[in-house]
């Protein structure tokens, strides 16, 4: 639950109803209005770090990146939509609930947690009693949450708001893109095969909701051994640059296998790694 200065308070979304129906992404054919966050938010970019399947390392790319940015002197915040997988509060050290302050006597705005490095966070994870606590929820009341955490959330003014989204093509990834101004989104992935049919998935989204590819992040591209610095295929080949030329995208960057990125995001400490691989995405972000 999110909790009020003044005491506990719920979130109105708690089970499919003839609003949350009203507004689910589905609904007039799906043509529904940018919405805007609360009065006095300013933000500036909003960038959605999307992947066709779990597993790739979408969550350590959305951490890393904000860290990135944040290092840049930057004001970053991290919207979590990936409800019921939510793991960015444990890879940026962030642990409790959120909390709410009144706006008068019917509305509230909710507080993001703010690490110890000053990135900020909403997230499912930090509205539960327990981190390990399922979430339950139908397709239309997660949409509903991650529009909460848009319109009543009192962000202050932030310069990027990295959106982690669930992988695939579903409710969460459509509500992200028809009703939050997201300036492109970033692709993550890994080597296999299979990627290939995947990625095309995802960019075929982006341009059918006319939102850009900023660039593709492939995660566990190598392992580089620790003797003699020779760059195994653990995957075979990689057939990224092939996939990203024929879609058109120019920015690839390649993140190697390596047991202290897990070792980093199970500790809470995202932002003692460099990720300088990231540099080409960073580029890209900074243009915008």
């Amino acid at each position: 639950m999110v909790k009020s200065q003044q005491g506990q308070r719920g979130c109105s979304n708690s089970s499919c109803s003839k609003s949350s129906c009203e507004g689910c992404p589905s609904a007039n054919g799906g043509a529904i209005e940018k919405i805007a966050p609360l009065p006095g938010v300013n933000i500036k970019h909003v960038i959605g770090i999307v992947s066709g399947k779990g597993g790739v390392g979408k969550s350590l790319t959305t951490s890393a990146l904000a860290y990135r940015m944040l290092r840049k002197g930057a004001s970053v915040a991290i919207l979590d939509a990936d409800a019921t997988g939510p793991s960015i509060p444990r890879m940026v050290g962030l642990k409790g609930q959120l909390y709410t302050r009144m706006l008068d006597e019917e509305n509230y705005a909710i507080l993001p947690a703010r690490n110890a490095d000053g990135i900020q966070v909403t997230s499912t994870n930090l509205m539960l009693p327990n981190e390990t606590d399922p979430v339950i929820w139908r397709g239309a009341v997660i949409a509903g949450m991650i529009r909460q955490f848009w319109t009543e959330t009192d962000w202050g003014d932030v310069d990027y708001m990295f959106v982690d989204m669930p992988p695939g093509t579903g409710d969460v990834p459509l509500s992200v893109f028809q009703t939050l101004p997201v300036d492109g989104i970033v692709i993550v992935t890994s080597p296999q095969e299979l990627v290939g049919m995947i990625v095309s998935k995802a960019v075929n989204m982006a341009e059918k909701m006319n939102v850009p590819v900023l660039g593709i992040v492939e995660n566990m591209s190598f392992l580089k051994c620790p003797d003699c610095g020779k760059e195994i295929k653990v995957f075979g080949e990689s057939h990224i640059d092939e996939i990203a030329w024929e879609h058109g995208i120019d920015t690839i960057a390649k993140l190697p296998m390596d047991p202290a990125f897990a070792a980093a995001c199970d500790a809470g400490k995202v932002g003692t790694l460099p990720m300088t691989e990231l540099d080409p995405i960073v580029q890209v972000i900074e243009a915008l």
